[in-house]
């Protein structure tokens, strides 16, 4: 029995050990928020090729809707997405003609032609609609997410995915969302769109060990990170100008986990946030890569816990930067 005993003991303190060292490995590795721009990144081209200033999250709004699209190496899959969005905001803009948007494409360092075939869109609709923010090195989804918002003009920004898996018109679901949480006095809410309701549906497409992986994932965002949520990862989301810059400038993680790091950051600010069933396709040519991005994904959840529990990340009040 004593022997039984040192061994729960010797295992509990392992168990302890490891913890401690998990705790300090990610306060260590801990990288500050950065919002910082190399200089190309603050200026867009306008059709006849002159550089023009972005404007800043900090400025008052001057259009009524942002759309921001993260894109890296989606020179094929993009024009769909972007023809479906242009018709729809131009037949609303004809429809009710005080509506005003601008679209804004973060290249988020590709390797292929985004940025070209992005511009051709600028050079149709005009730079003051139509606007290529393109980032010198690659950041991930998130930092692309996050240098788009922050140069946007809209009262209320949009992210949408550039392979267009959710049909754009659904914008008037997460925006009836949106109006629904009421976010008046402060004017604080996020309206996410959500594929919750196509869960069966995929389990029964899905191999046992990528429904196990799914399954997996929810469990650790509940755990560690955003409750009350049950899609985090849809890359549908409206934001009021007011909640974009509260949770973006608290912003860390800039790869696949930083939707779940965002929700965490409004959750903690009390924002009101409202999840709207979306239509959904799965589109081919996903970047992700089933077991190693849910890997790396897994631990960024961890960490984001841990290292706002050790004090390496901190809430930021949404100080301008350059």
């Amino acid at each position: 029995m004593d022997f039984l005993c040192e061994i729960v003991q010797g295992l509990v303190a392992l168990a302890a050990l490891g913890f401690i060292l998990v705790l300090v490995i990610a306060h260590v590795t801990a990288g500050m928020v950065n919002l910082t721009r190399h200089e190309k990144e603050k200026y867009f081209l306008t059709a006849t090729g002159e550089k023009q200033l972005f404007p800043s999250l900090h400025d008052p709004h001057s259009r009524e809707l942002s759309v921001v699209i993260p894109a890296y190496n989606e020179e094929l899959r993009m024009p769909v997405m972007l023809d479906e969005a242009m018709e729809y905001l131009e037949n609303r803009q004809k429809q009710h003609p005080s509506f005003t948007y601008e679209v804004i494409v973060v290249d988020d360092g590709s390797k292929d032609k985004t940025t070209e075939v992005a511009m051709r869109y600028s050079r149709k609709y005009g730079a003051d609609k139509f606007r290529v923010l393109t980032l010198v090195r690659n950041r991930g989804k998130g930092g692309a997410v996050r240098m788009g918002t922050m140069s946007s003009r809209g009262r209320v920004i949009l992210m949408a995915d550039a392979d267009g898996a959710t049909k754009f018109a659904d914008i008037d679901k997460v925006e009836a969302g949106l109006n629904d949480l009421n976010p008046k006095p402060e004017n604080m809410a996020i309206s996410c769109g959500s594929r919750a309701h196509l869960e069966q549906e995929s389990v029964a497409q899905r191999s046992m060990f990528r429904t196990f992986l799914m399954y997996g994932f929810h469990f650790l965002v509940w755990f560690f990170c955003v409750r009350g949520i049950k899609d985090t990862q849809c890359g549908f989301k409206l934001f009021t100008r007011e909640a974009a810059l509260k949770t973006f400038s608290s912003l860390h993680v800039e790869r696949w986990a930083f939707d779940v790091e965002l929700l965490y950051i409004a959750q903690c600010f009390k924002i009101p946030i409202a999840e709207v069933a979306v239509n959904w396709t799965e589109i081919e040519g996903s970047k992700l890569v089933p077991f190693w991005s849910w890997l790396q994904m897994g631990r960024d959840l961890v960490f984001i816990r841990l290292r706002y529990f050790t004090g390496a990340w901190r809430l930021q009040s949404s100080n301008k930067t350059d």
